[in-house]
């Protein structure tokens, strides 16, 4: 930050008064500390745009950022209009010949010199201006001051000015790495919630099928047939055990056994609806509930059986896909919970297994 000195002049070269320079000190440090609490360049923008006019006391200030190869007016303060919001190319602007050249810009009258494009400012009411870096190293900005009077500025408010600019370039940066570490932040939370998720997924997922395993189930079915059962809906549960897994196991490996029943899974989520329940309880044991528009029992029975015989005629595996299926219906009327359907639904697969070997026994 460039040093004040000790024998402050005012307009014309006349000295300040001393409570005049104490007074603007005082700004430039109220300045200085609201600044360093600016969390975004709104806020710079807003303590910028009155104390660059009461550093000075000029009728005019603006506020100008280095935009892509061009001067940004982002903001101002002045007595009248001049160019908020207007963008220009730098080499045509004082404001981008100060950035351009890294330091500061006094113009006693503006149309008697070179770097000023008269025909912008005809419209407007300045007639003298100092224009300073925001950061000289490598400015991002300028910060402007303008007097509707013939005015040559004194080198202390020249000091002053340049003295904000320098606090606004450190505020910058500072903005720039808060809204960085807040970024990161946010990009932290979003990895653990995703993480979490794939952890909760993993818990209610079975690894082998892609299915809701037991936990999954229970956390689905509990609330959709409390739903159904409020909204009076009938529901109908299919418990299924696979047929001869043991022997294939046994016979040709858990590799096999494994696909198997990874073809059961996939032969039931393509039967059933993307509504419905489907789970793999564990080994051999799948469940399905059915809350929405609940089918028939015999013909849900029916459409298992028959996709179970359309994939062993077209998939060429080495075994054979079948099942015993329990299917429990629940009345809209009754209000059974999940594990007394999949008790019920568990007996009657039980009963239909045992007279399913009675009949080949017979036979």
């Amino acid at each position: 930050m460039l040093s004040v000195s000790a024998s402050p002049e005012g307009p014309g070269g006349e000295r300040f008064a001393d409570h005049d320079y104490v007074d603007r000190m005082q700004r430039l440090l109220r300045a200085v500390q609201e600044l360093s609490l600016a969390r975004s360049l709104t806020d710079v923008q807003r303590v910028v745009r009155t104390a660059a006019r009461e550093l000075t006391g000029c009728d005019g200030a603006t506020f100008v950022l280095r935009d892509n190869g061009m001067c940004y007016y982002a903001d101002e303060d002045a007595i009248a209009p001049l160019w908020k919001g207007s963008r220009f190319p730098m080499e045509i602007c004082i404001s981008g010949w100060v950035m351009l050249n890294r330091e500061a810009a006094v113009v006693s009258d503006i149309y008697a010199d070179d770097r000023i494009p008269h025909a912008a400012y005809r419209p407007t009411f300045v007639k003298s201006l100092v224009m300073v870096p925001i950061r000289k190293l490598d400015p991002v900005g300028a910060i402007g001051n303008y007097w509707a009077d013939h005015r040559q500025p004194t080198e202390q408010e020249i000091s002053l000015l340049q003295a904000l600019a320098d606090s606004t370039s450190i505020a910058m940066e500072n903005i720039q790495l808060y809204a960085e570490l807040e970024q990161r932040v946010r990009d932290r939370t979003a990895d653990l919630q995703k993480a979490n998720e794939e952890i909760r997924q993993l818990s209610v997922t079975d690894e082998l099928t892609g299915l809701n395993n037991r936990r999954g189930f229970y956390h689905l079915a509990e609330p959709a047939l409390y739903a159904a059962q409020r909204d009076g809906r009938s529901c109908l549960l299919a418990f299924i055990d696979v047929d001869g897994l043991k022997g294939v196991n046994d016979e040709k490996g858990h590799v096999v056994g494994d696909a198997l029943i990874a073809d059961v899974a996939e032969v039931l989520r393509a039967t059933l609806r993307q509504s419905d329940i489907l789970a793999r309880l564990g080994g051999d044991e799948f469940c399905v509930l059915i809350t929405e528009h609940a089918a028939d029992p015999d013909q849900l029975r029916a459409r298992l059986v028959q996709a179970f015989n359309t994939f062993n005629d077209s998939s060429g595996r080495s075994y054979r896909l079948s099942a015993s299926i329990g299917l429990m219906q629940a009345p809209a009327t009754e209000s059974a919970t999940v594990d007394e359907l999949l008790a019920h639904a568990d007996g009657l697969m039980y009963a239909e297994k045992k007279a399913r070997a009675a009949a080949r026994i017979v036979a």
